[in-house]
């Protein structure tokens, strides 16, 4: 069991003790000590199973193929006229083995907590492979071209490297799950014997991997006890968003029935800009619907309500997206940096990059590198006063890397370092605003846009929005192309925006 499962700390008079403790009176969406603990334990990310399962596809197709070709280069000595047909063979038959795997659900975590009862599965569908192969080579009359002691050794060596990687993975995902490192997180939100009942069946699940971190509810009545099923209600809908920032939470389920319709959307208003998955428990619910209409931990089924975006093999694709197009983009402008520092340092006192907070993913606090663009004693590192046409802070190098944007280059060295990516929502200051109200007092939901990471560049940027946000309506037209981004995330729309943004830049309307 967890070391840090809140059923094994909490019950209802240790929760009234934490309540007398907190002598402060606790502010809206402010964490109260007892959520701030349970917060504070969960900081550390987890891996994903998803992860977990498509890097064991990977490793034992690699592994399958290159214990085929070390066998074949050791012990055959293929001539140089076959090198054409073993490694056609060495590809079919690695990939055959997955596609049978992946039929048979050999891939699913359960299959790989279990070795013992699913291997002889595995060594089926391994075993399926070399007959197809059989067969084929049989029928295209090839069967005499390969040998048979390459074949023969290739088949029990991928059998041996199969049960041993399956058992060495078994033995650190029982690990994984003992430490908290592989898990996904939850949080329920509504509290009382709907939250209990939901508790039960989940717990009543063989290899759960949900981890249930605590409740939240707004209710503060009898109908919302301290405890519920042995876990702590933490606090209300407001402090639950702060919860979620700072722990590292991947999915809140919804413990409410449908006809709470009223309740259910107030909820949900608050809490989809947060990056996590959100479930409608539907256990409960008398009124049923098509299996592929639900979603489902072990067999309890929930209605997904929004996706948490660009996660697991695409938040990986993504970041391998930013690497390669950063370096290039340093080594590419280079000469262009260099003379643009040499040029801040020669025409005004101050250092040449200019640092500023900005708000990253998930609302976390980042420090955004910038090409100095004001005069040293008259920079606004909060952004509360925008830049305007004629401003008199800016100095005559800063007016011209600002309308070209050469001052946001040293930002590819933000995209390599992770803290941004290369396309994605701009990072606005911390207290950036527009007629003097802050950007989330404007745009109802601006807070989704930290969903995913900030960009160096953007759906909007490309659409005109760039510059200065003089009125409600620029923040709130940034906002609108910023989700439509978010929601229609793809690498090749990165790619789009990416090359369409030197073009987008000859627009320098705004942009002063």
């Amino acid at each position: 069991m967890n070391e840090i499962d809140p059923r094994l700390r909490y019950t209802p008079e240790s929760v009234r003790a934490y309540q007398i403790g907190d002598e402060l009176v606790v502010k809206d969406g402010q964490l109260n000590s007892l959520a701030a603990r349970i917060a504070d334990e969960y900081r550390k990310d987890t891996v994903s199973p998803s992860m977990v399962t498509g890097l064991l596809r990977v490793g034992e197709f690699v592994g399958l193929a290159l214990i085929s070709t070390a066998i074949m280069l050791a012990y055959v000595g293929v001539p140089y006229t076959m090198m054409v047909e073993y490694p056609a063979a060495i590809l079919a038959g690695s990939t055959l083995y997955l596609v049978f795997a992946e039929i048979v659900d050999a891939y699913q975590i359960r299959a790989i907590r279990n070795t013992l009862r699913w291997f002889p599965r595995v060594a089926l569908m391994w075993t399926a492979a070399f007959a197809v192969m059989t067969l084929a080579a049989f029928f295209m009359k090839a069967s005499e071209d390969y040998s048979r002691v390459w074949f023969g050794s290739w088949f029990l060596g991928g059998l041996v490297f199969l049960f041993l990687t399956r058992l060495l993975l078994n033995w650190r995902v029982r690990r994984w799950a003992r430490n908290g490192t592989m898990e996904r997180r939850a949080v329920i939100v509504g509290g009382g014997t709907p939250a209990e009942k939901l508790i039960r069946a989940m717990e009543a699940q063989p290899d759960n991997d949900v981890r249930i971190c605590g409740i939240f509810d707004d209710r503060d009545d009898e109908r919302s006890p301290l405890v519920v099923a042995g876990y702590p209600k933490l606090g209300n809908i407001e402090e639950l968003v702060e919860f979620t920032r700072r722990a590292r939470i991947s999915m809140l389920i919804v413990s409410l029935p449908l006809d709470a319709e009223k309740r259910v959307l107030h909820m949900l208003k608050k809490l989809w800009v947060l990056p996590v998955d959100i479930r409608l428990s539907a256990h409960s619910h008398r009124l049923r619907f098509r299996p592929r209409t639900y979603s489902y931990i072990g067999k309890v089924p929930m209605f997904d309500i929004f996706d948490r975006p660009i996660r697991d093999w695409d938040r990986v694709a993504k970041r391998g997206f930013d690497i390669f197009f950063s370096l290039l983009g340093i080594i590419v402008l280079s000469p262009v940096m260099l003379a643009t520092a040499i040029a801040v340092k020669l025409t005004s006192k101050g250092p040449a990059i200019f640092v500023q907070k900005r708000h990253g993913f998930n609302n976390e606090i980042i420090n955004v590198y910038k090409f100095r663009s004001m005069y040293v004693d008259q920079q606004d590192a909060t952004a509360r006063n925008a830049v305007t046409r004629g401003d008199p802070r800016v100095t005559p190098v800063g007016r011209i890397i600002r309308k070209t944007s050469i001052d946001e280059l040293p930002q590819f060295f933000n995209a390599l370092k992770g803290d941004l990516s290369l396309v994605g929502p701009r990072p606005h200051a911390v207290h950036a605003q527009t007629r003097d109200k802050l950007y989330g007092e404007v745009v109802d939901g601006y807070f989704a846009r930290h969903r995913v990471k900030p960009g160096v560049t953007g759906w909007a940027q490309i659409n005109g929005w760039r510059g200065e946000v003089d009125s409600d309506e620029k923040i709130k037209k940034r906002t609108e192309y910023d989700l439509y981004y978010i929601e229609n995330w793809s690498l090749l729309f990165d790619l789009k925006i990416l090359f369409l943004t030197p073009m987008s830049l000859f627009n320098t309307e705004n942009a002063y």
